[in-house]
């Protein structure tokens, strides 16, 4: 497999399946929570009548599903190389968007899904391999170092200010809000994620973890972030536009969570500055496309709504029109 190691194959499988369970979830969610808020209170409005739509317990199942395998992902390989493969899911969404929810996609949307797979694929050849662990004891170490535990408090008291502050005052208005809260938690539940996963694999080779009480407290803590993630996941889809959802939480979670995989498993320590850099220029080339079907996601439809590049002509016309009605009058 060209220097590909057996665990980081296995994760890159899983990934890859992950992403179009979860991808297609952000479509089925979405049209669950337009039918729900047809005939109730929106989700974005604080209402809960998406409980009782069957479309969106469909969509949470396709989203349960591929989180097991991405779960699963994150004990075989390190989190810079499952984490950007989400950009796959983007791709899947964007383009299920544009047949089943009629968000059209515009043919820059299609150029920035052929950058994020070339992006993914880049990632995947010069990723680190994974970090030799024996027990989750050793995670547990690397949790508590200072300056993950310096990471762990800045996101918290984050998260408290957005959820405190800003939500009642823009998040309705202001995507980053509630993709902030999500992006910020989902950092630090990734973390949580592989060490639940290691403890799991270890189990599983015979090894029991359970026995230990930080196998316990890294359960606990994913259960209560994905939790308040899922909250506030259902608003943003509620309120926003469902091709910038994915783009905007992809961007910010991978940034967030690479960054926490830096600082917590040292993923670095053992490349040299090639590799480093190629991985990074793979991630800024999925930012690229993320970024271009961001600001591409209005242009599937009529291009003269809206478009300044269209109605300056027409400033201009009225503009020589009222200056020759003036030179009549004159």
């Amino acid at each position: 497999m060209g220097g590909i190691s057996y665990d980081n194959v296995h994760g890159l499988v899983l990934a890859l399946s992950s992403s179009i369970f979860i991808g297609s979830s952000f479509i089925i969610k979405k049209k669950g929570l337009k039918k729900a808020g047809a005939t109730g209170i929106r989700a974005g409005s604080g209402g809960y009548s998406y409980l009782f739509e069957p479309w969106w317990w469909a969509g949470m199942i396709a989203m349960i599903v591929g989180e097991v395998a991405n779960f699963a992902a994150y004990a075989f390989a390190p989190a810079i190389l499952v984490t950007p493969l989400g950009a796959l899911s983007i791709i899947f969404s964007a383009v299920l968007a544009h047949f089943i929810l009629e968000e059209k996609l515009h043919i820059f949307g299609v150029v920035g899904c052929v950058l994020c797979l070339v992006g993914s694929t880049t990632i995947v050849l010069h990723a680190p391999q994974e970090r030799k662990i024996e027990s989750v004891k050793e995670v547990w170490y690397l949790a508590t170092e200072p300056g993950f535990i310096v990471y762990t408090c800045v996101v918290l008291v984050l998260v408290l200010v957005l959820i405190f502050r800003y939500v009642p005052l823009c998040g309705q208005t202001h995507l980053v809000v509630y993709i902030g809260i999500c992006s910020l938690t989902g950092s630090l539940t990734v973390m949580s994620v592989k060490a639940v996963g290691i403890a799991m694999k270890l189990t599983f080779s015979g090894m029991n973890q359970f026995i230990f009480f930080e196998t316990w407290f890294f359960t606990l803590f994913v259960i209560a972030c994905c939790l308040l993630q899922l909250n506030y996941l259902n608003k943003a889809l509620d309120t926003f536009n469902t091709a910038v959802i994915s783009p905007v939480y992809y961007v910010m979670f991978t940034t967030l969570t690479i960054l926490a995989s830096m600082i917590m498993f040292k993923d670095w320590d053992h490349q040299n500055a090639t590799q480093i850099v190629t991985e990074l220029c793979g991630f800024v080339t999925i930012l690229s496309g993320t970024f271009l079907l961001h600001k591409t996601k209005d242009m599937g439809g009529s291009p003269t709504v809206g478009s300044p590049v269209f109605t300056t002509p027409d400033t201009t016309t009225n503009t020589h029109t009222s200056s020759n009605s003036t030179r009549s009058e004159l």
